[in-house]
């Protein structure tokens, strides 16, 4: 039996994506292994995004260098390796295998090509991949990711994504339908369906509309999240779909990167200020008390100080319930490389810090106001730190309870008793609640 470590680093698509490669080698007779001194072949699975990504895996790859011995494996994979290739063989000696994203099927392959002594680079788009034979080997529990998509087809200037993953494809409703019932029957309850552009998924004959009811229709399916959608694909049947499927959650994570239409045409964002403030009231007309977070970017390139105002107003205007906000990264091969105007880091820095003050003021004052409410939550996991449990309710909160860590993957009725900010604190109203 050969050990492979895997490390998995970036969205919630590499974590689904480090799954798929377990289930490729677990085929070719491999086993994973939790200690990189004890493997075999060691993977890192990366993320390109930001470049301070890119530098912390770098990092990372020199640290597991410690543990290679003589006929070990080192290798990078993901979309840090699609983005580099063969540049990253010759940036980083050791290395000896660099894989992208559409060519995780020919891993055991590769793998013996490179312990055979040959550094190798697979960085091939395939359109056509899907993975649908390819059973993910996942951690078991009552939540799971579900790649209903990859690829993206939409071409922000800012973002690598579409470089790294290639072009939009859509897997087929019914084997999306057969993978969540086989989840099921490992006794996951809540599913998170994942895609770049989730909302624009579409397989030719169904849309986003059809595969929320499918999946929803599943027996034994009692919460559905998706990440991430984009704005202007939030049709009206795929809110109706939201509103009047039972087991969809009251939450959207919808990227708005900037209150500024002039920023957003230079992003080439396709919707401005005004159409994306419409989705956030249409979504919430048709699901009263959705929570909704949003990523944004400061420091683009030509941002004036007046524009940056703009995305403060808009935080306040959308009532956002929280937001990942980040400096703009530089992306060599992204056409916003060549845009004019760079921001200094110094104002960039400063902006990013006034707004994470509003955010978190905002978000403070709205959790406050929910200090006292009843949820239901399903426990995931122990806290980090101390002997409580971690919860999440349908709206997206966080939740700290007193349970033993038996309790995972049960749903509880809670009353939120206190809150940092960001994180409740909660109180058992109810016991275990029976699953539909």
């Amino acid at each position: 039996m050969k050990l492979v470590y895997l490390e998995t680093y970036g969205c919630q698509m590499n974590v689904a994506d480090s799954e798929l490669m377990l289930g490729v080698l677990g085929r070719a007779g491999y086993e994973q292994t939790m200690d990189p001194e004890v493997a075999d072949v060691m993977l890192v699975n990366t993320c390109a995004v930001r470049d301070n990504a890119e530098q912390r895996v770098i990092g990372r790859v020199g640290e597991l260098m410690r543990h290679k011995r003589p006929g070990d494996l080192l290798g990078v994979v993901g979309c840090m390796a699609q983005r580099l290739g063969p540049v990253l063989l010759e940036r980083v000696p050791r290395v000896d295998l660099v894989v992208g994203p559409d060519a995780y099927r020919n891993l055991p392959s590769l793998i013996e090509h490179a312990l055979r002594g040959g550094r190798i680079s697979d960085t091939e788009f395939r359109s056509w991949e899907h993975y649908e034979d390819v059973p993910p080997v996942r951690t078991p529990g009552a939540t799971q990711f579900v790649t209903v998509q990859r690829g993206c087809d939409y071409r922000c200037t800012f973002c690598i994504v579409p470089y790294t993953r290639g072009p939009e494809r859509s897997r087929t409703l019914e084997d999306l339908v057969r993978d969540v019932r086989g989840l099921v029957e490992q006794g996951t309850t809540e599913v998170t369906l994942l895609g770049q552009t989730v909302n624009s998924w579409n397989d030719g004959r169904h849309d986003f509309a059809d595969l929320l009811r499918a999946v929803g229709a599943v027996d034994g399916i009692r919460r559905i999240r998706f990440t991430s959608p984009y704005p202007t694909d939030f049709t009206d049947r795929v809110i109706e779909a939201m509103a009047t499927t039972d087991a969809v959650c009251e939450h959207v994570h919808l990227p708005a990167q900037s209150g500024s239409n002039a920023v957003l045409r230079r992003m080439l964002r396709r919707y401005t200020r005004e159409t994306y403030l419409s989705v956030v009231e249409r979504l919430r007309a048709a699901m009263p008390g959705i929570t909704m977070s949003t990523d944004i970017i400061v420091g683009f390139p030509g941002e004036t100080e007046a524009q940056f105002e703009e995305t403060v107003s808009l935080v306040r205007e959308a009532a956002f319930d929280d937001a990942y906000t980040f400096k703009y990264s530089v992306r060599d091969g992204t056409p916003a490389v060549k845009l004019p105007d760079r921001v200094t880091d110094e104002v960039a820095s400063a902006r990013l810090s006034r707004l994470i003050e509003s955010v978190r003021a905002q978000t403070r004052a709205r959790n406050m106001g929910r200090v006292g409410s009843t949820h239901e939550v399903l426990v995931e996991r122990p806290a980090r730190r101390g002997d409580m449990m971690l919860g999440r309710t349908r709206t997206n909160f966080l939740v700290l309870v007193d349970l033993p860590e038996e309790a995972a993957g049960e749903y509880h009725e809670v009353r939120l008793t206190g809150t940092t900010g960001s994180t409740f604190t909660g109180a058992i109203v109810a016991p275990q609640l029976a699953v539909l």
